[in-house]
């Protein structure tokens, strides 16, 4: 019974043969992670760049573990040179992230310096605008004061030629403008039509106004205090119309001319004498300034006037 279970030593060769056929070289897993590291660093821009001379000794190292693992079959040895190929391999590599790295660096370095000097080049460029605009400014203040300068010499050229021509109607120059008096000789008495030797009186008034076209006149009647206030108010009011139909009649605009009846109010003399009477009885011309205004009379005055509004 023995022998039917005991092999033969034929059988036994023909086990060890086949189990021969099925055994395969030593494990390739370390040559496989060197080929495919050193493939990395090879084909990395910045690796290759900086770590050449560690490349090539991966190369070499590479080259020794395919060796080892061929027909000599010694896997201790091709494992070793796997190992020291990979390792080159990742230092390689590791060369190659430093350099990226730094050369990320200096590339932000560069774009911040970039930036600052574009962000100094506007803040000069600006600097100049505004010195520019300043000067610019400051030509123009120079200028305006020196129109100015010329408007007012011209305004006080003008203010004096016209206090000059005014002079043979013997004008004076107030605090309310330069203000013509005429006596009621133009007037009959207690009438408001105008004797016909007030047209020289008109004529040259009229001369005048045509030579500063910006002067406006305000027209004031006055009357003595003989009678009712009330009919002296009115007959102020009429002669000083009848004056300004007259200027109107002459060539002045109609549009530059105001009148005012004051009656009684202001009087310039004495009523007591019939001569203090006569220079009361009056119409006053008052010029207005270079804008065409005329002063604000006093509250008193004020109360004591009453304004007409030019007719349509």
């Amino acid at each position: 019974m023995q022998s039917i279970f005991k092999p033969s030593v034929a059988a036994t060769a023909v086990l060890l043969a086949l189990a021969g056929c099925h055994t395969t070289p030593p494990a390739s897993t370390e040559l496989s992670a060197a080929r495919a590291a050193y493939e990395r660093a090879r084909n990395d821009p910045y690796a290759s760049r900086t770590g050449g001379l560690e490349i090539e000794r991966a190369q070499q190292a590479l080259r020794s573990a395919e060796q080892a693992a061929g027909p000599q079959r010694d896997a201790a040895l091709a494992r070793h040179y796997a190992y020291l190929a990979m390792q080159r391999a990742e230092i390689a590599l590791a060369m190659g992230m430093q350099a990226q790295s730094e050369e990320q660096v200096q590339q932000a370095s560069l774009m911040r310096e970039r930036a600052q000097l574009e962000a100094r080049t506007r803040e000069a460029e600006q600097a100049t605008r505004n010195a520019r605009n300043a000067q610019g400014d400051a030509l123009d203040s120079r200028t305006d004061a020196e129109m100015a300068r010329r408007q007012a010499a011209l305004q006080a050229e003008r203010a004096g030629a016209l206090e000059r021509d005014l002079q043979a109607l013997q004008a004076q120059n107030t605090q309310r403008g330069m203000v013509v008096t005429l006596s009621d000789v133009l007037f009959d008495t207690g009438k408001a039509t105008l004797q016909p030797g007030a047209q020289r009186s008109v004529a040259q008034l009229a001369t005048v106004l045509k030579q500063y076209p910006e002067r406006r006149v305000l027209i004031e009647g006055f009357t003595d205090n003989v009678g009712p206030e009330n009919l002296n108010l009115e007959l102020s009011r009429r002669r000083a119309e009848a004056f300004q139909r007259a200027l109107q009649s002459a060539g002045v605009p109609q549009v530059r001319m105001e009148t005012q009846a004051r009656g009684e109010a202001d009087p310039v003399a004495n009523n007591a004498t019939p001569a203090g009477r006569q220079q009361n009885r009056r119409v006053e011309v008052v010029f207005s300034d270079e804008q065409g205004q005329f002063a604000a009379p006093s509250q008193q005055t004020q109360s004591q006037t009453q304004t007409q509004t030019p007719s349509r």
